[in-house]
């Protein structure tokens, strides 16, 4: 048994030296703390890599249909007031949404940005008031003045008046004449609001196709199949867009999405300047460690302005226009925990590397202190 023991100890790759024949220098007490320093370092970046969630992007085609498309929005036009505003939506499909007012919010603001106070509501100029709702107790079935339609056959607002001539395609001309529309001041307001602007918050859902969202003034109405927008009551008023995109994204938020028009603002010198954003969505899917999918959407923009100038043969509406088409691709991004046995190999990397270096310098570094006392000494000698 003693012999196959003594023929144990031959494989033993670490041999041992005895005590005695063990020299400790200042040099490799040093390398022993600098290494050791290293080491820990290395450790602590080795796990927090290892804490840390890997993230694995993979495209496939997109085979989803029939799904909505969420935009969320935060906008701010500084010249353009919020009864003024109409915010529109329209895809290739020929879905319309009309002056949107679901989901969406207005705050009025003075010259200097700032919301006015109470305006936390859609402010539109000609909407129910207190002389509306007085209007209303007073007259049963008010007149729409010839565009009453079997939805809409009484209009005892000005706003009402005013939907009732969107639905004919009429155009809504200075409102002298409308018994609604002076009762509730609507040429008054129009004109104190004049110098205001208009933050929008909020959201609307389309369909997962290509089209466009814009912030225009003016109410809009359809005429013949055209997109209209109606700037007779405001005059030869020129509409300044300058704006500030706070927000704009498409679908659910996910950790790292990067949306490129949040905090884009355009300061315009010039009035009737039409913005356009032409958008191009991939849709992603984004799989996290807790199993809730994510359903969102990426994007890449680029910009396009131009006046627009009717007198002078430039057509087109002034304000902030949003064309988005759908990329046929789909990306989907899945967290993943790191591989406990990938970091225990790098931790016995980092020991086994930093310890064969650090002995390979403390030896290099006491063979060469030696060789130089011993030409000291022979020196001396001689």
């Amino acid at each position: 048994m003693s012999g196959i023991f003594r023929k144990l100890k031959q494989f033993d790759a670490y041999p041992k030296t005895l005590e005695d024949f063990r020299i400790k220098t200042y040099g490799g007490a040093t390398i022993t703390i600098v290494s050791g320093a290293i080491m820990f370092l290395l450790f602590a970046s080795e796990l927090g890599y290892y804490l840390t969630t890997e993230v694995t992007p993979e495209l496939f085609v997109d085979t989803t249909r029939g799904e909505m498309l969420r935009i969320n929005m935060d906008v701010t036009l500084y010249h353009i007031p919020c009864s003024y505003l109409s915010i529109d939506a329209m895809d290739v499909s020929g879905e319309q949404q009309l002056d949107v007012a679901q989901n969406i919010v207005k705050q009025r603001l003075d010259r200097d940005g700032s919301v006015i106070d109470g305006s936390e509501t859609v402010a539109v100029v000609g909407g129910i008031s207190d002389n509306s709702t007085e209007l209303q107790e007073t007259v049963e079935c008010g007149s729409c003045y010839g565009a009453e339609t079997p939805e809409l056959k009484c209009c005892n607002t000005c706003e009402e008046v005013r939907e009732a001539y969107r639905r004919k395609g009429w155009a809504f001309n200075l409102p002298d004449g409308i018994v609604q529309c002076e009762k509730e001041g609507w040429t008054e307001k129009l004109r104190a609001q004049k110098d205001e602007g208009c933050r929008v918050q909020g959201h609307i859902e389309v369909s997962k196709v290509a089209g466009n969202f814009h912030f225009a003034p003016g109410k809009s109405f359809q005429q013949h199949h055209v997109h209209v927008h109606d700037l007779q009551p405001f005059g030869t008023s020129q509409f300044n867009t300058s704006h500030t995109i706070h927000r704009l994204s498409f679908g659910q938020h996910y950790p790292g999405i990067l949306n490129p028009l949040d905090g884009y603002t355009e300061i315009s010198l010039q009035d009737s300047i039409m913005y356009q954003y032409f958008v191009k969505i991939v849709p992603t899917v984004y799989h996290p460690l807790s199993g809730e999918l994510v359903k969102s959407n990426q994007f890449s923009v680029t910009k396009h302005m131009r006046r627009t100038n009717p007198a002078a043969g430039e057509t087109g509406l002034p304000g902030v226009f949003v064309l988005y088409d759908l990329s046929p691709l789909l990306v989907q991004i899945t967290e993943h925990r790191r591989s406990f046995a990938h970091f225990l190999t790098g931790i016995c990397a980092i020991i086994g590397g930093v310890f064969t270096v650090a002995g390979m310098i403390d030896s290099m570094v006491y063979h060469s202190a030696r060789a130089l006392q011993k030409k000291i000494e022979l020196g001396k000698a001689s």
